[in-house]
């Protein structure tokens, strides 16, 4: 009987790695990235080069993570999220996002090159980002707008998991 072959990473020899990272399947990391203590990086996603995830925080299957960009502590990533770092493709001069800690972006979303998204706040599911985003609220649509505060989206989450399905 023929034995499967390993499922393969590419992670570069001079990125850092912290304690209990997990690094799922056909995913890249890229030359000087930097991932903090007790994060998870999902199949198929690329993080590129020059990228810094701090601690604690989760990035779902198929994200794409473009050079330069800055990912605080506790933050999470969905799906398909899609981070990039060219505001007028293909130029020589790129910029990269910043993520603040706490944040969460949703499956599907679309960050534009340079923004900044603030601490504590919610991208939602498909949303296009195209200019910063403040702390504490929770943005949605295309382009992205503020529809209400961190503190409600907590309140709706607290809701939805206290309700039976």
């Amino acid at each position: 009987m023929a034995s499967r072959p390993k499922p393969v990473n590419y992670i570069a020899e001079d990125a850092k790695l912290g304690k209990n990272v997990k690094i799922w399947h056909f995913a890249y990391l890229g030359s000087g990235s930097s991932v903090g203590d007790n994060v998870m990086i999902g199949s198929l996603s690329h993080v590129d080069y020059n990228v810094k995830i701090g601690d604690n925080t989760r990035i779902e299957g198929s994200a794409y993570i473009a050079p330069l960009t800055r990912i605080g502590k506790n933050v999470f990533i969905g799906p398909a999220a899609v981070i990039t770092n060219d505001p007028y493709p293909m130029t020589k001069k790129m910029v990269g996002v910043k993520v603040g800690d706490g944040a969460i972006i949703c499956g599907g979303a679309m960050l534009k090159a340079g923004v900044r998204i603030g601490k504590n706040s919610v991208v939602a599911m498909g949303a296009v980002v195209t200019k910063d985003v403040p702390p504490n609220v929770v943005v949605m649509g295309v382009p992205a707008r503020i529809a209400y505060s961190r503190k409600e989206y907590d309140a709706k989450k607290l809701k939805w998991e206290s309700t039976s399905t």
